[in-house]
């Protein structure tokens, strides 16, 4: 065990003459060995970022607002229930006659995306009627089937006939 204490001890005196003859240098030589110096003492450790939540966020980034340079539909889009396209045809069956006789309803087949307001409004739009109510069912061979109920100042009778359902 002694003599590495003996070889420690000039080890030190080695590392002592070196420093001391790197100070004795030129200025060129001064300035490496304050650089080495400062390498050797300044010894940082990089610290680790201590996450205190399991889930991990992207970063927020800067969000510019679109600023297009050209518009990308030319022309804006036509609605395409309009009220032709809404009513289809009126229904001409015994029990569709029977309803407009006895309850003052008209049955229509209709667009299958129509719904009752817009039906209401189609059929005032094209008949000049007011409706009281609509109902309405999906056929099974996927049609959609209305019955529009007038108001008690109009005639289903008079309408038909001015449609020419009769």
């Amino acid at each position: 065990m002694a003599p590495k204490g003996k070889k420690a001890a000039e080890a030190k005196a080695e590392n002592v003459d070196a420093e001391a003859g790197a100070s004795e240098k030129k200025p060129a030589g001064k300035k490496a060995a304050k650089v080495a110096k400062a390498v050797k003492n300044s010894v940082s450790s990089k610290t680790k970022k201590v996450r205190t939540n399991v889930h991990f966020s992207k970063p927020k980034t800067l969000q510019l607002r679109r600023d297009p340079k050209y518009p990308r539909k030319s022309t804006e889009r036509r609605y395409k229930l309009d009220k032709y396209r809404i009513i289809q045809c009126p229904v001409t069956t015994e029990s569709a006659m029977k309803k407009i006789e006895e309850i003052n309803t008209l049955v229509f087949l209709v667009d299958i995306q129509a719904t009752k307001p817009k039906i209401k409004q189609a059929v005032k739009e094209m008949y000049d009627v007011q409706c009281a109510k609509v109902n309405t069912l999906i056929r099974p061979d996927g049609r959609k089937k209305a019955y529009v109920r007038l108001t008690q100042d109009y005639d289903a009778l008079d309408v038909a006939n001015r449609i020419g359902i009769i």
